[in-house]
């Protein structure tokens, strides 16, 4: 099993996706401001972003991405004019990673783990 893609629906679409490309995601299908669809730049995941009228689809996700220089994508975010709730930090489990919000206010994790990701010392055998 592989997964295909993560929608978001959003108040907030042409916002939403505009966000997910300064990340890097390039927009494949293109019907805003009701829909969109972004792939990532590794790998073959895709996401998309689906408009909802009622704003009333609360989030409780939050979206990792692997980033192989965490520090100089933060920095050329920031450069951007995204803000970062918690910049880069070494965490215990062997990740270094950032915290962001969407447009949407859903928490998107940037981080960069390299083997630990799928295969720390503690992995189940």
């Amino acid at each position: 099993m592989d997964l295909n893609q993560v929608t978001i629906y959003s108040a907030r679409p042409v916002e939403t996706v505009e966000f997910f490309e300064k990340l890097g995601l390039k927009r494949i299908v293109d019907s805003l401001p009701r829909y969109a669809r972004l792939e990532c730049p590794d790998g073959e995941s895709t996401l998309s972003v689906n408009i909802d009228d009622e704003a009333v689809t609360t989030n409780n996700i939050v979206l990792y991405f692997e980033c192989d220089d965490l520090d100089s994508e933060v920095d050329r975010l920031k450069s951007l004019g995204l803000e970062f709730d918690e910049d880069p930090t070494d965490r215990d489990w062997l990740w270094r990673q950032a915290y962001l919000r969407d447009p949407n206010g859903n928490k998107i994790c940037l981080f960069r783990a390299g083997e630990n990701r799928k295969n720390p010392p503690w992995r189940v055998k």
